[in-house]
């Protein structure tokens, strides 16, 4: 199986310090659903992991989320593809849990739902929080330059971290090496 897994803000939608709280504030960046169909037509099962926790600060509901990830799997669609599994953590971040990134969990929940090994696979995000997951989880630490991907490599990305300018970037690349 030929798994990428992706977090949601700032790598397919644009993000927001005020957070995302509506399917109207949720607003794909350039190229992120094209990119997000034409690996899933060459193969790719695109799953999605994403801190939510707008939820927990009581932003939004469940169903505005649901919504929101309603509209991420519409679009895909439209362009011929589809989205694998998305998971999230509903959580604040002193809430204690499992699941919030940079801690592994949505990755392994991804891994144990797909029966993978996530040794390599790479998992693209623009925050240092997903780089550390990634590593946590022994995927490959992907940064994309949209969202807050210019700050996070300002700050310095762990070593071996694959970087691109975008999640169209990323698309072609893997498409084109997986081609071979």
């Amino acid at each position: 199986m030929k798994l990428l897994i992706l977090d949601r803000d700032g790598v397919i939608n644009h993000d927001s310090d005020a957070y995302i709280k509506s399917v109207e504030e949720w607003v794909p960046i350039p190229g992120s659903i094209e990119a997000i169909a034409a690996l899933s037509k060459a193969g790719w099962t695109v799953a999605v992991a994403t801190n939510q926790s707008g939820i927990a600060r009581g932003y939004y509901d469940l169903a505005t989320l649901d919504a929101m990830h309603a509209q991420l799997r519409s679009l895909v669609q439209a362009q011929g593809g589809e989205v694998g599994l998305i998971v999230y953590c509903p959580h604040g971040p002193d809430a204690g849990c499992e699941c919030r990134k940079p801690l592994p969990g949505m990755l392994h929940d991804i891994a144990r739902h797909y029966a993978a090994d996530l040794k390599g696979v790479w998992f693209v995000g623009d925050s240092k929080g997903d780089l550390q997951a990634a590593l946590a989880a022994e995927a490959q630490p992907v940064l994309v330059l949209t969202g807050k991907g210019h700050r996070t490599l300002e700050g310095g990305v762990p070593a071996g971290t694959r970087v691109f300018d975008d999640l169209a970037s990323v698309a072609r690349e893997l498409i084109h090496n997986s081609a071979r």
